[in-house]
């Protein structure tokens, strides 16, 4: 089902481009994590196509001649019957400010129309509280007398425990005690000790005294094009608990978004995706409109790397990746103009890589471990605790490993390099490899449409050519040497062929792109059954 509750098309599970869900807008509330205090604060967020905007509650004057734009100062006189009409928490020995926790309806606080829950307490009667205990400010409101004056000032990142419902626990308390909790509220809603015990007017608002609101402002907006999001602390395994981190290309950090549930933070995290991948699509279409038709981009997107070696003080770092015409690219940061293309960290040729799922995480939480390419075993494959994970073989023997945070993203890398390898395969046609056996000097060619051709590199005279469907077998000592097992079609006698390569990886890696290519061409819909990646993605 999509967002508006219909069906979703079925022709979306051929798009590989992106998500299988429609681009979203959406509004909720999260709790945005400060690592350094170690305190949440309560945000909103607001998803359009482009950009996720934070919102912080702040008080505003809506009318009225505005005295402070920061500080309000309220007077209010205590009823007989519900004091002041406000609870506060918090206090100077917890390091958090004295803020107003609750207020009653229909009472003093309430009526005055100035005061609202998250309000620090400046100042009462003329004297300030900023470093004052919990327990002070308690004993100065009920003993403040009939008219109490309060300054108060909205904390716009008063930390989430700090309004918590009457009566909730936190650390540090002592319901034994008697006295007042710096983390519970303190009702001050009950009478204070007042020097005059006729019934006291209500407080009310001044026709002329400003009027103000808690609303709802933005404060940091964080564009979605290019950006990426890590539900890892930084370079490591640890997951976030139902939280994670949206980063924009221009380095606008979001900071850590947590969510009250793994449900709420997975429609979050699609939802961010979708439109970050819907964006990276528009790119991709507008660089496609400057590119020849041979040179076109296939896919791009961000993942986490690996990095390889025990000297590395991260184990993971954010890589920009790209399928663009004949080569696979690796960058530190995004291309944005053509001349950022040349500028990759990495380039390869896209008939010399092989892809491999490595993981992926099911609904029960079974790991799959899928190896795809026999023979080539790294031992961090089993110690990575990351689900989502690929890697890329390269020439000599060499291979990047990568992480990516969602299943359907796996899919989607998986299918793009099918395409991109076999669009490569049908353009080049073929490929030659220089090569040598018992000291003579050989020509090793892989055909898209004749096959396997080997021949003398000074004479050019063809020692021997076989198909693609004669190929019964290989075996390589993992350095140079390969032996190809073909079968003679009139005799059915298995004949071996040995070659010695400079890069044999490179080698291997072609004839696997060829054959695949080959066979996608003669049944598109084998290869399709054989991804692991999108079979399980996809089906759940």
């Amino acid at each position: 089902m999509n967002v508006a509750g219909k069906p979703a098309p079925s022709a979306q599970l051929e798009r590989p481009d992106s998500l299988l869900v429609p681009t979203w807008t959406k509004t909720g509330i999260a709790l945005l994590y400060d690592e350094i205090t170690e305190n949440t604060y309560e945000i909103r967020l607001k998803l359009t196509k482009e950009v996720l905007t934070l919102q912080k509650q702040d008080v505003i004057c809506v009318s009225g001649s505005d005295h402070s734009a920061n500080h309000r100062t309220v007077k209010l006189r205590r009823q007989p019957v519900g004091g002041l009409g406000l609870s506060i928490k918090g206090g100077a020995e917890h390091k958090v400010p004295v803020v107003i926790s609750k207020i009653f309806k229909d009472q003093a606080a309430d009526q005055s129309g100035m005061l609202f829950i998250g309000d620090a307490v400046m100042q009462v009667n003329g004297i300030n509280v900023e470093n004052a205990t919990h327990e002070e400010v308690v004993h100065l409101l009920r003993n403040a007398g009939d008219e109490v004056t309060i300054t108060v000032q909205y904390l716009r990142e008063a930390p989430s425990f700090l309004k918590l419902p009457l009566g909730s626990p936190g650390p540090s308390s002592d319901h034994s005690s008697g006295a007042s909790s710096p983390l519970f509220d303190s009702g001050l809603h009950l009478n204070g000790n007042s020097t005059n015990t006729a019934p006291s007017s209500p407080s009310s608002p001044i026709a002329n005294e400003p009027k103000y609101e808690k609303r709802w402002l933005d404060t940091l907006s964080v564009p979605l094009s290019m950006a990426r999001i890590s539900r890892y602390k930084a370079g490591t395994n640890k997951l976030r608990s139902n939280a994670f981190e949206v980063l924009a290309l221009d380095g606008v950090s979001s900071g850590i978004l947590q969510y009250c549930t793994a449900q709420e933070s997975a429609d979050w995290l699609r939802a961010l995706s979708t439109n970050i991948n819907d964006l990276t699509l528009q790119n991709i279409k507008m660089a496609n409109k400057c590119s020849s038709p041979s040179d076109q981009v296939i896919h791009m997107g961000w993942v986490n790397e690996r990095l390889q070696g025990a000297d590395s003080p991260q184990l993971y770092k954010f890589k920009f990746l790209a399928l663009k015409g004949s080569s696979f690219y690796i960058f530190s940061t995004p291309p944005v103009s053509t001349l950022d293309w040349v500028r990759a960290e990495k380039i390869y040729n896209l008939c010399e890589v092989l892809f491999k799922v490595h993981k992926l995480w099911l609904n029960d939480d079974c790991w799959l471990q899928a190896n795809l390419y026999l023979g080539i075993h790294q031992d961090y494959e089993l110690e990575d605790q990351r689900p989502y994970c690929f890697s890329v073989v390269v020439g000599h023997s060499k291979s990047h490993y990568f992480n990516v945070e969602l299943g359907s993203d796996l899919g989607v890398w998986e299918k793009s390099f099918q395409r991109a390898i076999f669009l490569e395969v049908q353009k080049t046609g073929s490929k030659t490899y220089m090569c040598s056996w018992q000291g003579e000097s050989l020509c090793f060619t892989v055909d898209f449409a004749l096959g396997f051709t080997c021949f003398d590199n000074k004479t050019k005279n063809v020692l021997w050519r076989y198909k693609f469907s004669q190929l019964k077998g290989s075996s390589d000592d993992g350095k140079t040497r390969v032996k190809l097992l073909f079968q003679n079609t009139e005799t059915k006698q298995i004949e071996t062929k040995e070659l010695e390569f400079q890069d044999l990886t490179a080698v291997l890696n072609c004839i696997h792109s060829f054959i695949a290519a080959k066979v996608a061409s003669l049944d598109p819909l084998f290869i399709d059954s054989q991804s692991i990646a999108r079979k399980y993605t996809y089906s759940n």
